[in-house]
């Protein structure tokens, strides 16, 4: 097996070398990106709003932000048709709203989505914007009539700036087992999903990940989530360097987690800097996520898997072609984020990328990433790969294949 440990002093002058270059970037790009937000009203908040104002049988609506089982009890006390009039008159919260039933959400999105296209429709035809406004809302009403598709499932969308969305594939509601990919920088609304390099995006990840684990275990009801419902920070800015994104889309994948229905396993894999929101969020997991798989991990906010106070597995794998291992694996003033998940220090139970096509390729059909990741999905442990001859990341399962 290949060290994945550097030399301290190494490190060091890396995270120099990125001090240098985030202060250039804290003066430029950074605070653009945040004046460039002000004063813009949110289309989810002006939802928030009307349905604090909204009444039902001469009652306040609940709070939106409620316990997922206050909100579940309160959706369940309604009939069909008055969820249904529900989601029509406020699709933007019912569609976010962790608790209510899910095909609900799916019927909310559709309607939101659709909403949000013509939108877009109307700003192709305005004369105000430039060329590249025209271009950018075209592409958005596209991608907002692809998601509105009867064939899609959507849990979670935001149109507010470059977008969130989260999807789902096979049946949540009678899932044995559900798996959550938390993708990294770049993602938004029209990286969501693509045609060349599919399985780069989230919507191609999640697609490979469902097939692998309904082809490794047929017996399994398993539902995968494509979860990019937090704004991922845009290329490998300040953003990037830091846990800021990270922090704010923990609190949102534990609001979702929570507000799964049912009691099956979760496990979650997170790319990239996916990884460093699945650090963040660990120590607060609700008790059933079983499993954190992280590939290309530029570090979790932490020095240890058991530093990062979850009862989860922590598996970790990194192809060897992968750039993110030049990075400076440290955290300093708040820039980098911590240890190497794959090095033998940190403790993670690392597992074969075999074929993984560097740093985007860990979901692709036929590479070992991709099989271990069904293994884990399914809860087939013994099935693992692991990176070293030893088999050290199989060690205390015994029995049956789904210990």
């Amino acid at each position: 097996m290949t060290s994945f440990d550097s030399s301290p002093q190494l490190n060091v002058w890396r995270a120099l070398l990125a001090l240098a270059v985030v202060f250039v970037m804290l003066a430029t790009t950074g605070w653009t990106a945040v004046r460039q937000h002000r004063g813009v009203t949110s289309p989810l908040r002006t939802a928030l709003t009307a349905w604090e104002h909204g009444r039902i049988h001469g009652h306040a609506l609940p709070a939106p932000d409620g316990s997922p089982t206050r909100l579940a009890h309160f959706f369940s006390s309604l009939t069909q048709h008055e969820r249904n009039r529900l989601a029509a008159r406020y699709p933007l919260v019912v569609g976010n709203m962790n608790g209510a039933p899910v095909e609900l959400r799916y019927r909310a999105n559709r309607i939101a989505l659709d909403q949000a296209r013509k939108v877009e429709a109307v700003r192709t035809h305005d004369n105000r914007l430039s060329a590249v406004g025209h271009h950018d809302a075209q592409q958005r009403m596209q991608r907002f009539a692809l998601l509105s598709g009867p064939d899609r499932h959507i849990l979670a969308f935001d149109p507010m700036g470059n977008g969130r969305v989260a999807e789902v594939f096979g049946d949540l509601d009678k899932a044995q087992r559900v798996s959550v990919v938390v993708p990294g920088v770049d993602t938004n609304v029209l990286t969501f999903q693509r045609t060349f390099r599919k399985y780069s995006a989230p919507v191609g990840m999640a697609r490979s990940l469902y097939a692998a684990e309904r082809q490794t275990s047929p017996h399994v009801r398993t539902a995968v989530i494509a979860w990019a419902d937090y704004t991922a920070p845009a290329g490998l800015g300040v953003d990037a360097a830091t846990a800021m994104r990270a922090d704010d889309g923990a609190v949102r994948l534990n609001a979702m987690l929570r507000g799964l229905p049912g009691s099956s396993s979760v496990a979650l894999y997170c790319h990239s800097y996916g990884s460093v929101v699945c650090g963040v969020a660990a120590h607060h997991l609700p008790s059933r996520v079983s499993d954190i798989a992280v590939a290309g991990s530029p570090g979790m906010r932490a020095e240890s898997a058991s530093g990062l106070g979850t009862h989860a597995r922590v598996w970790a794998t990194r192809d060897k072609d992968d750039w993110i291992q030049d990075v400076p694996y440290m955290e300093v003033g708040g820039l980098g984020h911590g240890a190497d998940p794959v090095s033998s220090g940190f403790g993670a139970r690392v597992v074969s990328a075999g074929d993984a096509k560097g740093h985007t390729g860990y979901f692709e059909p036929g590479t070992e990433s991709l099989d271990n990741f069904a293994e884990i999905g399914t809860g087939s442990y013994r099935s693992v790969s692991c990176a070293d001859a030893q088999d050290s990341c199989r060690e205390g399962f015994s029995g049956s294949a789904s210990a």
